[in-house]
């Protein structure tokens, strides 16, 4: 597996009570120093936060200390530290990191106390069995195929939870972060044929967030272009109806903007008995949204 060039460390690192511990030890400097490599060690293997050497050797004290170019008792002092924090975790003598995740951007997920005793139990038991698959692929001197497949499945597994939860935390930023500022600005900048925007009230704000569960940004934007650009929704109809902000950014009728379901129609193109610019069918359309409630 490709090694992860980089991996997340918050600003306020110095401020947890782990650190602050750690800083008041002898040898403190060495033993964060440490840390810090053991992260960029873990991120270099990119194997799930469990250390073992080409995959089938787990790492030793001695090892780390020549790698990391540090003296073997300084060593030997920081895993303890680490292992009484539980920054790490001794499985069947292989070094873990049990919270990996948190260090490739998982940043809410201590947030979410409940969710993250599960999370953690099952994550750790991944890493057991990873680490029994990978010290089994070799059977009395020979490749054990099954082991080494079951071990690819495994950490594939593992690393499918990163992305997912990795997808699930920017989804929710996304969310939460709107500029719903932002969105009156771009129907007031762009739909200017239409009532203009004056306030966003929380019924407003809250059919924004909704619609952001689906759209991003620039689906806003396309709408409201795609709204603009529309002599129907602009009141050119036998009912001299517009379309308005509240009406364009419900669900059902954001989605049949977008779709083009009210695009202007090429005149000319149309022969005798057709329908030009598609109004007979807008027009069915806007009786059938009245008809279930002005949606």
């Amino acid at each position: 597996m490709a090694e992860v060039k980089w991996i997340k460390i918050v600003t306020d690192i110095f401020d947890d009570e782990k650190m602050l511990l750690i800083e008041s030890m002898p040898s403190s400097d060495s033993i964060i120093v440490i840390w810090f490599k053991l992260l960029c060690l873990a991120g270099k293997n990119n194997n799930s936060g469990v250390f073992l050497l080409n995959d089938k050797i787990a790492y030793t004290d001695e090892m780390l200390a020549t790698i990391f170019r540090r003296d073997i008792n300084t060593v030997r002092l920081a895993l303890k530290s680490f292992q009484t924090y539980g920054m790490i975790e001794i499985i069947d003598n292989v070094i873990t990191i049990p919270n990996w995740s948190k260090h490739q951007n998982l940043d809410q997920l201590e947030e979410r106390k409940e969710y993250m005793k599960e999370y953690m139990r099952k994550y750790r038991g991944k890493q057991k069995d990873l680490i029994e698959c990978k010290t089994n692929c070799k059977v009395n001197g020979k490749s054990n195929s099954k082991a080494n497949v079951n071990a690819l499945d495994i950490e594939e597994d593992i690393e499918e939870d990163i992305e997912v939860e990795r997808e699930e935390e920017g989804d929710k930023k996304k969310r939460e972060n709107i500029n719903y500022q932002q969105i009156a600005d771009m129907y007031n900048n762009t739909c200017v044929s239409f009532p203009s925007l004056v306030s966003l009230s929380d019924s407003r704000k809250k059919a924004i967030k909704a619609r952001f569960k689906t759209y991003s940004i620039d689906d806003f934007e396309k709408l409201f272009l795609k709204a603009e650009a529309s002599d129907f929704l602009k009141g050119k109809n036998d009912r001299n109806w517009s379309a308005t902000f509240d009406w364009l950014i419900k669900d059902a009728n954001m989605a049949k903007v977008l779709d083009g379901n009210y695009d202007n129609k090429d005149q000319g193109s149309h022969g005798p008995g057709t329908d030009p610019g598609g109004k007979q069918q807008q027009v069915r359309d806007m009786l059938r949204d009245w008809a279930n409630g002005g949606e």
